[in-house]
């Protein structure tokens, strides 16, 4: 229940960036007690709340403490807003899964399990701050305000990712594996040179974190000290591929040779994700560089509706990871401390109910797209090319048009 860290060095400051004395104040002390950690030690978890339903507290491990220190104006009512959020956020995420077996959908990536690690995260941030998803960020989204029909629009095929990014700080799902690792890092050095306090944060997965471009973005960042979190929820399993084939180290452990600070939390703990993401934030504010997260969960379900995780793995490993459920956990909690009764989760069901309803209905109704739409705003301006391909398919559907006709 310690963090465990990685910071090889003091990074360099951006003289371009603004600064709060007290966030600065605070991001340093576990950074401070992480860079003393020895290297080899055994990985632990930053862990606040059991898998059991239990809150742990500074007398039960002094380590814990500056990471409580940022999660103690939590108060009852934004647990049960926690909850919420994973409770509808795995709602809207099964009905997804539902909505593709029926033949609505192309394809889902499901992130049943994960929702602690997302929405723990997702509320840690800022308005201002913005957010680099890969294609399963479903919960993050929520805590951005993005409809969650507006994700399903893009696994339909009937749109390119339907939200404007700069709306919500949000940004269009990547579907090429860790190159908006990149994107965030770039974006977070043109932060730091505009002077602004705001962060970025960027989401990917382990198997992401062996891509080239992941390395590069630790690089840069690093050497720019950029205002950047790299969140990487690790969930086991790069589709079939387990984490020991993939690492030598513990994943966290990656930062130490890119210069800053790594930490492993437990990724089915809403508190503790929310409490390390808030840290790793401040750290950024404050011009401390970036942050490598790494949020030890598990990928209940398969990694996309294509793909069938019983060829791979153990029903007795899925049935570890099920007692350690971070719904459940909350829930556990909540009814023990008496900060909610049944008929706070009554209701909360029927809300559940209707949220699923509606994503049934708008999914269905989605008008199909309009076939040229695909050649707007590829360019600013007109493009020779372009039109000549616009004209070309635009020749091409005409002649099932003639050939229907001459039937």
């Amino acid at each position: 229940m310690t963090v465990e860290s990685t910071a090889a060095r003091k990074p360099r400051r951006s003289s371009g960036t603004k600064r709060a004395a007290g966030a600065a104040s605070a991001a340093k002390a576990p950074a401070a007690k992480a860079a003393a950690t020895a290297q080899n030690a055994e990985p632990q978890l930053v862990q606040l709340l059991t898998p059991e339903g239990e809150r742990v507290s500074a007398a039960d491990n002094p380590d814990a403490a500056e990471f409580l220190s940022f999660v103690e104006d939590i108060t009852t009512e934004d647990l049960r807003g926690l909850y919420r959020d994973m409770v509808l956020t795995r709602r809207f995420d099964g009905e997804a899964t539902a909505l593709q077996r029926q033949g609505e959908l192309g394809l889902w990536a499901s992130l049943l399990g994960q929702e602690a690690a997302q929405i723990g995260s997702g509320r840690a941030l800022r308005d201002d701050d913005y957010v680099f998803p890969t294609y399963r960020e479903h919960g993050v989204a929520w805590c951005r305000g993005v409809d969650p029909t507006n994700l399903l629009g893009m696994f339909r095929g009937v749109n390119h990712g339907g939200w404007d990014p700069n709306t919500n700080n949000f940004h269009l799902y990547t579907i090429v594996i860790g190159s908006q690792t990149l994107h965030a890092t770039g974006y977070a050095m043109g932060v730091a040179k505009d002077g602004a306090d705001s962060a970025v944060i960027a989401y990917f997965g382990d198997g992401a974190s062996s891509q080239g471009d992941v390395a590069e973005a630790f690089t840069f960042s690093a050497v720019y000290n950029s205002p950047v979190v790299f969140f990487c929820q690790n969930n086991q399993w790069a589709i079939s591929e387990p984490t020991e084939r993939q690492m030598r180290v513990p994943l966290y452990q990656r930062a130490q040779g890119f210069g800053f600070p790594g930490v492993r939390v437990d990724g089915n703990d809403v508190l503790a994700c929310l409490a390390v993401t808030r840290w790793a934030l401040a750290r950024a504010r404050a011009g401390e560089g970036p942050t490598l997260v790494e949020a030890f969960t598990y990928r209940m379900g398969a990694h996309t509706t294509s793909d069938d995780p019983t060829k791979y793995r153990r029903d007795e490993e899925t049935q570890a990871w099920e007692a350690k459920d971070p719904i459940l956990r909350l829930k556990t909690y909540l009814l023990a401390s008496g900060g909610a009764d049944e008929a706070f989760f009554e209701a909360l069901e029927v809300e559940s109910e209707a949220l699923g309803k509606r994503v049934r209905e708008v999914v269905r109704a989605m008008p199909d797209p309009d076939t040229m739409a695909i050649f707007e705003n590829v360019y600013a301006d007109g493009h020779a090319l372009v039109d000549e391909e616009r004209a070309q398919f635009a020749a091409y559907l005409a002649s099932f048009e003639s050939a229907e006709e001459g039937n």
